[in-house]
């Protein structure tokens, strides 16, 4: 099998120490998705299907996730130059060109790399992907002499004039394989950090009359996570960039600064959404979907013209269908609730079918778990729940059955049948201002013991 044009090698080894996290610093979420899978997607958008993702011996056990690309271990973090030198050995490249990127700069897009992967088109050995901050700060400086790029120096190493140098290194950069190969195995760690800097490589290929070429890339692309306010920072810009997206494609946000969206909420036209609501991944909204506010989903599916909220939550496997209601404080999980039905209030409905046109009054519950196992609560078309109704799974109510109010069903009731739970009322006449009295006499008693 050949191998492709361009293989990525994805640096993702880096700890959370600045983070004060047991949980990689990749391996955080952005709306839903860790960082580096972010990457990844630019990565799959830009053409490129395979890459090589450098892990820190903490995420060793994880290679798993990232299939199908391959995965290999920098159990010494000893740079970025040594990091690409482990990718490189561990895996077969063969004629490749090397595109190396970072896990924990998830904005990248799939145009600016296109336009890095343009200069080895175009037969550049070399090219990096440059940035103007308007900072410079700590970021090492890329010195060029006209089209060409002569060196990176690290601003640990800089002088003042190369201090003064506006046109900073991203890091990433793509290469000739096999010269990269060579180059990073000739790296020396004689810096003032001590570490192999992959930076070195262009002074190798300079040395070799090799051409380098640079691409300056928009600033907001290149922002990096190394803190939790970095994080925070970087959820703020994506959720704005999926909002915008989210209006420009026919949905209402209501207030749009308090909607939270996953990287793969999908949404038909003509919905709006209420304030304070979070979609958590997996979830897909239809067309001319009324989403009240103060709500909750993550891996549900709401059909079109539904009506849903205020402070409604539909926990993974949930499904409302077309024309189906479900009202304030409400949880539904991994259930359908199917056309035209109703859940309007106050109600838990787990591992259940409630039918088309169906109506559940408040407070029902079904009673899904007994302490082992979760069973399945099946209530017909058109059947009406009364209010305060407890379903004790597993149990079926027919198609027109009616439950009514506060009864407890154990068995299943047939279609069109009414189920009532048979304790009679009994009514004390005349004895409510006895106990009263009563109440009262033992509250004082204990207030003077006190």
């Amino acid at each position: 099998m050949s191998k492709p044009q361009t293989i990525a090698v994805v640096l993702a080894a880096g700890m959370s120490t600045r983070m004060k996290s047991d949980i990689p610093k990749v391996m955080h979420r952005l709306a839903g998705l860790p960082v580096v899978d972010h990457v990844l997607a630019s990565l799959d958008a830009a053409g490129i299907n395979e890459a090589i993702v450098v892990l820190g011996p903490e995420t060793a056990d994880q290679a798993d996730r990232f299939a199908p690309h391959t995965t290999v271990v920098q159990t010494e973090r000893l740079g970025t130059g040594h990091a690409v030198r482990v990718a490189l050995d561990a895996s077969n490249t063969g004629e490749a060109d090397i595109l190396v990127v970072y896990g924990d700069t998830p904005f990248i897009a799939p145009k600016t790399i296109k336009a890095l992967l343009g200069w080895r088109q175009e037969g550049a050995a070399a090219a990096v992907l440059g940035f103007c901050p308007a900072t410079p700060h700590a970021y090492g400086r890329l010195i060029t002499d006209g089209d060409q790029v002569s060196r990176i120096v690290e601003a640990a190493d800089a002088s003042s004039d190369e201090l003064a140098v506006g046109l900073c290194n991203s890091g990433v950069l793509v290469a000739d394989g096999r010269k990269l190969k060579a180059w990073v195995h000739a790296l020396k760690n004689d810096n003032a950090k001590g570490e192999y800097y992959l930076t070195d490589v262009i002074a190798f290929a300079n040395a070799e009359n090799d051409t380098c070429r640079f691409t300056e890339g928009p600033v907001d692309e290149l922002f990096g996570i190394d803190t939790r306010a970095d994080l925070a920072v970087a959820e703020g810009i994506i959720q704005n960039r999926y909002r915008a997206a989210a209006m420009a494609g026919g949905v209402t946000l209501i207030d749009p600064a308090s909607t939270f969206l996953s990287h793969d909420t999908t949404f038909g036209t003509d919905v709006e959404v209420g304030p304070f609501t979070v979609f958590g991944p997996g979830v897909t909204i239809g067309s001319h979907v009324s989403i009240k506010g103060f709500c909750h989903f993550e891996s549900a599916t709401i059909g079109d013209r539904a009506t849903v909220g205020p402070y409604a939550r539909l926990r993974p496997g949930t499904a409302v269908e077309t024309c189906a209601h479900v009202g304030n404080f409400v949880e539904i999980k991994n259930a359908r609730i199917e056309e035209g039905a109703k859940v309007n209030h106050l109600t838990y409905i787990g591992d259940a079918r409630v039918g088309k046109a169906a109506n559940i009054g408040a407070g029902t519950i079904t009673a899904n778990y007994d302490g082992f196992s979760k069973s399945l609560t099946d209530i017909g078309a058109g059947a009406s729940i009364g209010s305060n109704t407890v379903l004790v799974a597993p149990v079926t109510v027919g198609d027109g059955a009616i439950t009514g109010a506060g009864t407890v069903i154990r068995k299943d009731v047939p279609d069109n049948a009414i189920a009532v739970t048979d304790a009679a009322q009994k009514n004390r006449e005349g004895t409510a201002k006895a106990y009263r009295a009563q109440r009262k006499a033992i509250k004082d008693t204990k207030r003077k013991d006190s």
